[in-house]
């Protein structure tokens, strides 16, 4: 078997994510009047939502919602269990796993080193985290452990759906539950409209249109590889702004950032051994359990940024501990994806492609 290869950018993606730090917290200390100017440029006043980071998180998530088909969906019921467990730890087990994890971490823990407010701030920012479940960067996950493509399609899309009606009122009642703060849900709501459903629309009626008039191989092959670079310089950008703004604080705490990644580590690992686990107890084959662990346990961090933000602002520590989950999400998914190829022998070879068994 071929030796299976990310791109560049997906790479490296940490190493990116760092020089950002570096480059927005240098140019938040060196230039405080530009990030001033930046910070100020709102939609409304004291809307939270910065024009130049909801452009920039618009570019990074149209793209991968073009990789989206519904039409996948209408092959849930040929083998259902697959998709079934994942959608139970996505759902029902993670959001309130890492709602646990960060209030025993930050508010426990951690308690001598953060402070009640940042606190919940941090707990917050995990919990939004973790009720985004993993888009685009499941397809490098589930292609690096010859996942089956037609499972991870169609877990992508059923992810998206009950995302329009399950993520507002999820992050609502846990980080009311868990913290101390209080999310406005119309703020909220209206976040799942802008960064789920418009980008959602627009990259199904462009999948739509350019699959009928150019053909899928096409669009796959030759338009999907030209936006990628474009996504992942967005982030890049994004993360540069946001470390802008976050610079004095950034400044005074860089452990906390080494606190904020440990119980969103111990997330990834508890939720995609939960996946794996209950794939081999049900007897599922390894191109389905693996690519299951990995979407069991990935993150839709691009959105969680963008709420994070809009809710709390680019200041904030909610929106720091997002960005703390793009930090660990590359090398930590490539450990489970490792762990998943040498495992490979634990469970059945034998299973149709094409989307047969999700």
């Amino acid at each position: 078997m071929a030796e299976k290869k990310m791109s560049f950018f997906d790479r490296y993606l940490t190493l990116w994510v760092v020089i950002c730090m570096a480059v927005g917290v240098a140019i938040g200390k060196a230039a405080p009047e530009i990030t001033a100017y930046l910070r100020g440029l709102e939609f409304s006043e004291g809307s939270q939502i910065n024009i130049p980071i909801a452009v920039l998180i618009w570019l990074m998530v149209y793209p991968m919602m073009l990789k989206v088909d519904f039409g996948s969906v209408v092959n849930v019921g040929k083998n259902p269990k697959g998709l079934f467990i994942t959608l139970f730890v996505n759902w029902v087990v993670k959001p309130f796993s890492m709602a646990l994890f960060g209030y025993v971490f930050f508010r426990l823990v951690f308690s001598q080193w953060i402070s009640p407010s940042e606190a919940d701030q941090y707990i917050a920012g995990a919990i939004i985290l973790a009720a985004a479940p993993c888009t685009a960067m499941v397809f490098v996950w589930s292609y690096l452990t010859d996942g089956d493509p037609g499972y991870t399609l169609v877990q992508v899309s059923v992810n998206d759906l009950l995302m329009l009606v399950l993520f507002a009122p999820i992050v609502k009642f846990l980080v009311a539950g868990a913290s101390n703060l209080t999310v406005p849900f119309v703020t909220l709501f209206t976040s799942v409209i802008v960064f789920i459903v418009i980008p959602l629309v627009a990259g199904v009626l462009t999948r739509t249109f350019l699959v009928k008039s150019k053909g899928t191989e096409w669009f796959s092959t030759v338009f999907l590889p030209k936006l990628h670079p474009i996504a992942i310089s967005a982030l890049l950008a994004t993360l540069v702004i946001i470390f802008a703004f976050q610079a004095d604080n950034i400044t005074g705490r860089l452990f906390h950032v080494l606190l904020i990644a440990v119980p969103i580590t111990i997330q990834v690992y508890f939720n995609s051994s939960l996946v794996y686990g209950l794939m081999k107890v049900f007897k599922l084959p390894h191109n389905i359990a693996s690519p299951g662990a990995l979407i069991g346990a990935s993150n839709f961090f691009e959105l969680a940024v963008a709420v994070a933000i809009t809710l709390f602002g680019p200041e904030s520590g909610a929106a720091l501990a997002c960005v703390v989950g793009v930090l660990v999400e590359v090398p930590v998914m490539l450990s489970v994806a490792n762990i998943c190829n040498r495992t490979r022998h634990w469970f059945p070879q034998s299973a149709l492609r094409g989307g047969s068994n999700v």
